[in-house]
C-alpha cells in the first residue's frame, strides 16, 4: 500500500504546484536604507588579521568566514537576537542574515557559540577600537569629552552558590584552633614534635602528619573499621580527621585565591561579585551575583567598555580610563562622572594626566538642601582658620591640629590626612547632635582631596560644566537605558569575565551601528552634545 504524501521527509514532493516566486536576487528585497547595508559597509573596511589568527593554519577552511560570522553577531545583537539558537533560526529565515551570508551555509548555533566565546576573546576590542576610529573620521567622535558610567547587570550563575569571604575566614580560623588541638593529641600519644605556629604551611604540615601516621599503622598492621556498631581506634579518628582538615585547607586556599579583594563570588562563575541590583522584584534587597559594567560615551556613542567586579563605581575609574588610552591611542580631555566615582585617588590621577575634573562632589545634594546647614558636626558647616590651621564650630570652639596620619584605600593608594580634636566639648549643649563621641569631637581631613574637590566643583559649576553635567545624565544615562530597555539586555548568557566582555562589546558594536543609522537618516550627524534642554 502506498504511503500518504503527507508522511514524506520532503514537504515538496507533496504537490506539483510549487514555484519559485523570490527573485533570485536578494538585493530587491533589502531597501536601500536599510541598516543591514551600513552595516556589511563598515565591516568590510575592518581589519580581520587578529580574528583570523584565532584560527588554525592547518585544516579545513571554516564553512562560514570569520569576517562574514562577525557581521552575524553584529547584525544579531542590532536586532535584540543574543541566544546561539535564535541567531541560528535567522540565518535560515531572515532575508537580510541570507544576503550577509552571500550564499554560505548558515552556521549552527554551536557554531556561534564557539565563535563567540572562543575566536572572538582577543581580538573583539580591536574590531571595536577601529569602529570608533572609523566614528572619528566622521566626525562623530573627537576626544574631547568622555561621559563616564556603570550599571549592574546579572551574571549566568546560580543565586544561592554563593562564597563569603567573611565565613571562609571564621570557618578556617575554627579549624585551625581543632588542628592545634589535633596536633597536641599526636604529640602526647604518638611521640611527636609537630607545631602551628602564625606563619605555618597548613597544607605542608597535614601532608607530614598524614605520612607520618600512615606509616604507624603500617607497622602496627591494624585495619580500618566502618559501618554501625563498630568502633574506630585513635588512630583511625586522627587519619581521617587529617585527611578532612586537608581537603578543607585546600578548598578554603582556592577560595581566597578567587576573592581577589572581594567579599564574596559564585561557583558557577567565579568571577561575578554578589551585588544589589536595581531590578529587585523581590523587594527584600537580596543580592545577585553580577557585573559592575562600566561604559564610556562620547557624541551619543559608546567609545569603551570595562566590566568589573567591584561593587562601587569609585575603583573603576582609573581602569576604565586607563582601557580607554590603551585601545584608542587618545587621551581625552575632559572626564564627566557622577558623584560615586569621587576619590583622591581619582582627582591625583587625573591631574597628572592633564585630564579636567568634571565630577560632582559626593555631598552635592545635600548641599542643595537648607536643613544641610543644620547639621552641626558637618565640616563644611565649620569655620576654618587657614593661619593657625583649626576648625572653629558652630558653638565657637576650636578644633585643634594633633597631628598626620595615613589613610589606605582598598586599591593602596595611600592618602595623608589631617587630625582635629577639639579643645574641649564639656558642657556643650549641642553635642549629641554634633558627635557621638564620649569625650571631645574628633575628625579627619585630607587637604588634598578638598583642594582637588574644590576645583572640581568649580568646573562644574561653569556655563560649560552645567552643559557638560546635563549631557552626561542624557548621554551615558540614556545609553544604558536603551541597552537595557529598549535592547531587553538585562542577564547575561555566557559565563566568565572575558566572555562577559566580548557579550556586551557585541552589544555596543550594535548599538553604535545603530545609531550612526539613525543620525545619518535624520540628518542629525556630527552633534556631539546638546546645548540646550528642549521642552
Amino acid at each position: 500500500m502506498q504511503k500518504p504524501k503527507l508522511t514524506h521527509k520532503k514537504y515538496t514532493e507533496n504537490s506539483d504546484n510549487y514555484q519559485l516566486v523570490m527573485p533570485l536576487n536578494l538585493e530587491v528585497l533589502i531597501p536601500e536604507d536599510d541598516s543591514v547595508r551600513l552595516l556589511s559597509q563598515i565591516t568590510e573596511e575592518l581589519d580581520y588579521k587578529n580574528l583570523k589568527l584565532a584560527y588554525s593554519s592547518k585544516g579545513r577552511n571554516p564553512a562560514v568566514s570569520p569576517k562574514t560570522m562577525f557581521q552575524i553577531l553584529a547584525y544579531a545583537y542590532m536586532n535584540n537576537i543574543y541566544t546561539s539558537r535564535k541567531i541560528e533560526c535567522a540565518c535560515k529565515r531572515d532575508i537580510n542574515f541570507i544576503w550577509l551570508l552571500q550564499g554560505q551555509k548558515a552556521p549552527d548555533h554551536n557554531t556561534i557559540a564557539r565563535f563567540r566565546t572562543s575566536r572572538l576573546c582577543d581580538c573583539l576590542d580591536n574590531l571595536f577600537s577601529q569602529l570608533i576610529t572609523k566614528l572619528a573620521h566622521l566626525g562623530e567622535i573627537k576626544y574631547e569629552n568622555v561621559f563616564i558610567d556603570g550599571t549592574k547587570i546579572e551574571a549566568n550563575a546560580n543565586k544561592y552558590t554563593f562564597v563569603w569571604k567573611k565565613s571562609v575566614n571564621k570557618n578556617e580560623t575554627k579549624m585551625r584552633i581543632k588542628i592545634g588541638q589535633m596536633i597536641d593529641s599526636i604529640n602526647a600519644d604518638f611521640k611527636a614534635d609537630y607545631e602551628l605556629t602564625e606563619g605555618t604551611d597548613i597544607v605542608k604540615l597535614l601532608e607530614d602528619i598524614l605520612v607520618y601516621m600512615n606509616r604507624i599503622k603500617e607497622k602496627a598492621g591494624l585495619e580500618f573499621v566502618h559501618g554501625i556498631g563498630k568502633r574506630k581506634s585513635k588512630l583511625q579518628k586522627i587519619i581521617e580527621s587529617t585527611e578532612d582538615f586537608f581537603s578543607r585547607q585546600i578548598k578554603y586556599n582556592e577560595y581566597t585565591e578567587t576573592f581577589k579583594g572581594r567579599n564574596s563570588f559564585s561557583k558557577t562563575d567565579t568571577d561575578a561579585t554578589f551585588m544589589h541590583m536595581k531590578d529587585d522584584h523581590m523587594r527584600n534587597a537580596q543580592l545577585k551575583p553580577g557585573y559592575n559594567i562600566q561604559i564610556g560615551v562620547e557624541g551619543g556613542y559608546v567609545i569603551g567598555v570595562d566590566v568589573s567586579s567591584e561593587r562601587s563605581d569609585q575603583l573603576t575609574l582609573i581602569p576604565m580610563l586607563e582601557k580607554l588610552e590603551k585601545s584608542l591611542g587618545k587621551k581625552y580631555e575632559n572626564v564627566i562622572a557622577d558623584a560615586g566615582y569621587e576619590s583622591e585617588e581619582g582627582y591625583t590621577y587625573l591631574k597628572e594626566h592633564n585630564q579636567k575634573a568634571f565630577i560632582k562632589p559626593q555631598i552635592y545634594e545635600q548641599w542643595k538642601k537648607k536643613s544641610f546647614k543644620n547639621l552641626l558636626g558637618k565640616r563644611e558647616n565649620m569655620i576654618y582658620d587657614e593661619k593657625q590651621d583649626e576648625y572653629i564650630c558652630n558653638q565657637g570652639r576650636k578644633l585643634k591640629k594633633i597631628g598626620t596620619s595615613k589613610r589606605k584605600s582598598k586599591s593602596g593608594y595611600e592618602a595623608e590626612v589631617t587630625n582635629y580634636e577639639s579643645v574641649s566639648c564639656e558642657g556643650c549643649p549641642v553635642k549629641e547632635r554634633c558627635t557621638k563621641a564620649k569625650e571631645n569631637r574628633r575628625m579627619e581631613v585630607s587637604k588634598v582631596f578638598l583642594k582637588m574637590r574644590e576645583e572640581s566643583w568649580k568646573n562644574i559649576m561653569t556655563p560649560k560644566g552645567i552643559i557638560l553635567r546635563m549631557n552626561r545624565s542624557i548621554q551615558v544615562e540614556g545609553a544604558f537605558g536603551a541597552l537595557k530597555e529598549d535592547y531587553g539586555y538585562r542577564k547575561f548568557l555566557t559565563r566568565g569575565k572575558k566572555n562577559v566582555q566580548v557579550e556586551f562589546l557585541l552589544l555596543c558594536f550594535g548599538f553604535n551601528i545603530n545609531k550612526l543609522h539613525k543620525k545619518i537618516q535624520s540628518e542629525n550627524y556630527n552633534h556631539l552634545l546638546y546645548e540646550k534642554i528642549i521642552i
